[in-house]
């Protein structure tokens, strides 16, 4: 058997096997009593465990967030002199927000790696951009193709990027934005749009996170998330079946006709761009660790943070106009 044809059997038996287990669960499921584990318990059974040990996400719109603008944290108090800490003494902004890129197949775990990094780095001011909340409004056309799963969502142009890098260029400069909020089981966007407000350190995520240029620029630092393909494909089963209302047959078809093509094409060539791989996603604790060690040297070093050892004996303890430091608590 040739090469190429050997493969796309393997795939596709590996497809079907999939398939098959799943049709077995569901027989299985419909015949247990009430206390049988939910459809998310018995799927997770197949992966690996997420690091933070949370269940995974369940959600049928995209997300974006702004941490809660505390100014104490479970590790630092953070002092301002009443304004925030991207701003100086004259109101300005004194350094554009650091902007963290996290890229990867779909299903691969960027969300629960950019919650992971966010939970870690125990800064109050964060937002997370999603890039999923940037689809492009369908057509009627193409809304009935998305509900027969012949449309490619997996491809760049079904991003809207000039709204992506105009949304992502306004929070690095500090200034509050409107995103949208896509409904996955709808193919449509909701009429109320979501407020993000700036913040020091910006975490953008999505599948075509590296596709465009203009975005990277806007990036300064790129992380690839490396997931198992089995492993992706399983929790997109999952997702897709137990979230947003999607048949078994459909999510496989939209699989091998859309994401895989879309993966090998746009998604993997872009490894070749991130600063860091993270094998594994967010069971890769190390790599986290390792990452966030880099974004707070960042931090100090780009917005003035000064450690207490040294603030406190110059400035006798007490934030002063124009300053702007941490304790460790």
């Amino acid at each position: 058997m040739p090469a190429c044809l050997h493969r796309e059997y393997v795939i596709e038996t590996a497809t079907l096997g999939l398939a098959w287990g799943w049709a077995w669960w569901q027989g299985q499921r419909a015949s247990c009593s009430p206390s049988c584990s939910s459809s998310a318990e018995a799927l997770d059974r197949l992966l690996p465990p997420v690091g933070t040990g949370r269940s995974p996400r369940k959600r049928t719109t995209s997300q974006c967030k702004s941490e809660p603008p505390l100014l104490r944290t479970s590790k630092r108090t953070i002092y301002t002199a009443g304004r925030p800490p991207w701003y100086n003494e004259h109101g300005t902004q004194s350094k554009e927000a650091f902007a963290i890129g996290l890229g990867g197949g779909s299903a691969s775990g960027k969300t629960t790696v950019a919650r992971m990094i966010i939970e870690a780095l125990d800064v109050p001011w964060v937002v997370l951009l999603s890039m999923d909340s940037f689809y492009k409004v369908l057509t009627q056309q193409q809304q009935e193709q998305a509900a027969l799963h012949n449309y490619n969502f997996d491809h760049p142009d079904a991003f809207d990027f000039d709204l992506i890098v105009s949304t992502l260029q306004k929070l690095k400069q500090g200034k509050s934005v409107k995103v949208p909020v896509y409904d996955f089981t709808t193919h449509s966007r909701k009429k109320d749009w979501k407020t993000l407000y700036g913040a020091n350190v910006i975490i953008f995520e999505g599948i075509m996170a590296f596709a465009d240029k203009t975005l990277l620029e806007l990036l300064d630092m790129k992380i690839f998330v490396d997931t198992d393909s089995d492993i992706r494909l399983v929790r997109r089963l999952r997702r897709d079946i137990s979230e947003r209302g999607r048949d078994i047959a459909g999510v496989i078809k939209q699989y091998n006709k859309f994401v895989k093509p879309a993966f090998d094409q746009y998604i993997q060539p872009t490894m070749r761009l991130a600063d860091i791989v993270v094998p594994r996603g967010s069971g890769n604790t190390v790599a986290i660790d390792l990452i966030v060690q880099h974004v707070h040297s960042q931090l100090e070093e780009g917005l003035g943070f000064w450690r207490k050892s040294h603030v406190l004996s110059t400035l006798g303890g007490t934030p002063t106009k124009g300053h702007m430091f941490w304790a460790e608590t």
